[in-house]
């Protein structure tokens, strides 16, 4: 080989190598640009995910506010409407013991009105009985009693009871004084004689009793 073509080939070998080297140098590079792209990337990206974790909890606790604030309203609109119901519910309580108040009373007017036009049938059926007492027909008599007794019996179902204190100190809320008896009659201020009976229906006096009393000494 001649010394011309020696050196051509260890020129093209150098250029080789350098080449080889540049090649090595240049990807070496390349390699480390990579690497500090990515890890630009890989820091981009935490903070990425830092700003999109923080944007979430914002926006968390702002729902969460709102939730907050809506359920405190649903609570005192709660609030609000149970104290209407209950309201509501004790004007009606209130209406209904009225109503049956007045009913009771409007009742016990028309049954103690009706008794107080029943007491003189009664009245003539006592002196019926005494009437008997003198006829010579012993059915008439028991038949008046017994009706007598039944009168009694309807009387005592609805409380009506008879005013009848003989003997017991005269009492104005229940006995009217028409009479004035003697001193030997009894005890001063007692009822000594009674004239028509009274009657009462619970405490209200139907009618009350006419006697006679013994003055005060």
């Amino acid at each position: 080989m001649s010394k011309k073509k020696k050196q051509k080939g260890t020129v093209e070998d150098m250029n080789r190598a350098d080449r080889e080297a540049l090649q090595d140098e240049s990807q070496a590079a390349i390699d480390a640009m990579g690497s500090e792209l990515e890890a630009v990337a890989e820091e981009g990206a935490g903070m990425e995910a830092m700003d999109a974790e923080t944007l979430l909890n914002a926006k968390a606790q702002t729902q969460l506010q709102e939730l907050t604030e809506a359920l405190q309203a649903a609570q005192t609109k709660q609030e609000e409407y149970l104290t209407m119901a209950q309201r509501v519910q004790a004007d009606f309580e209130n209406f209904r013991r009225r109503n049956q108040n007045v009913r009771k009373e409007a009742y016990d007017d028309g049954a103690r009105n009706f008794a107080t036009t029943m007491l003189p049938v009664l009245d003539n059926m006592e002196r019926a009985i005494e009437a008997a007492k003198e006829t010579a027909d012993p059915s008439l008599k028991e038949g008046v009693e017994m009706v007598y007794r039944q009168f009694c019996e309807v009387f005592e179902k609805h409380g009506i009871t008879c005013i009848n204190r003989l003997g017991e100190p005269f009492d104005p809320n229940l006995e009217n004084a028409v009479m004035q008896g003697a001193a030997e009659d009894g005890e001063p201020g007692t009822v000594c004689e009674v004239l028509q009976k009274g009657y009462q229906m619970g405490a209200s006096v139907l009618r009350h009793a006419m006697v006679k009393v013994v003055p005060e000494a």
